[in-house]
């Protein structure tokens, strides 16, 4: 395993090598906000609800595929279950969807902005999402406002972040479990960290993602 000074350099390495990268997909998020359609929001709402214990790759297949067969918009929960086998608990996440359709849904129309739009900040936005929308926690909502172009400053606690962060010294456990001070407790230390290395908080993640996986994705 690396020393904290040498994983740190690396990372500092990998950023600058991939600057140019994070910050286009960085941006392509933050257009999704300003000229995405609302069925555009939602599709990745969707993608957020299925990825807890699943691999990223394998939820966007999903997506993807729940999209091609028109399920996402008309799918009853036996239907969406039916394409979900990439993701765990897929029946309890097709469930999810289905309510996550209706709470969103106004006289047929799909209309994300407007809910999160009454929010003054994305803390706020993310508080909201936890309280209201099924399937959806603290690491789901960031992930869900980043992808969006609306939560540049929230940590997404993903595996591979606290793996990372244990091995910088920042936290010195992983969590067997969140509550919300813990999670709000990590995400501070992290921010913190973040500045002090000068890479934003959002840059961060898919460095980090990068690192793991080679490549820069959501």
């Amino acid at each position: 395993m690396l020393a904290q000074e040498d994983l740190l350099e690396e990372i500092q390495e990998l950023y600058h090598s991939r600057k140019d990268d994070i910050t286009n997909r960085l941006s392509e998020f933050r257009r999704k906000w300003r000229t995405g359609s609302e069925e555009d929001l939602f599709i990745e709402l969707v993608f957020c609800i299925l990825t807890p214990q699943s691999k990223a790759r394998c939820c966007w297949t999903v997506v993807e595929r729940i999209l091609e067969k028109d399920l996402l918009w008309k799918g009853d929960r036996v239907s969406l279950a039916h394409e979900l086998n990439l993701a765990r608990f897929k029946h309890k996440k097709a469930e999810y969807i289905v309510e996550a359709r209706k709470l969103f849904s106004d006289d047929g129309r799909i209309l994300v902005r407007p809910s999160l739009r009454q929010f003054r900040t994305a803390s706020l936005a993310r508080e909201w999402l936890v309280r209201d929308v099924r399937g959806i926690g603290y690491k789901e909502a960031s992930h869900f406002l980043r992808n969006i172009g609306f939560g540049r400053d929230l940590a997404i606690l993903d595996a591979h972040i606290l793996r990372n962060l244990q091995s910088l010294g920042v936290i010195e456990t992983i969590p067997a479990s969140f509550t919300k001070q813990r999670y709000l407790r990590i995400e501070r230390k992290m921010q913190g960290f973040t500045r002090r290395i000068g890479i934003p908080l959002a840059h961060l993640d898919l460095v980090l993602w990068c690192r793991e996986t080679g490549d820069i994705f959501k």
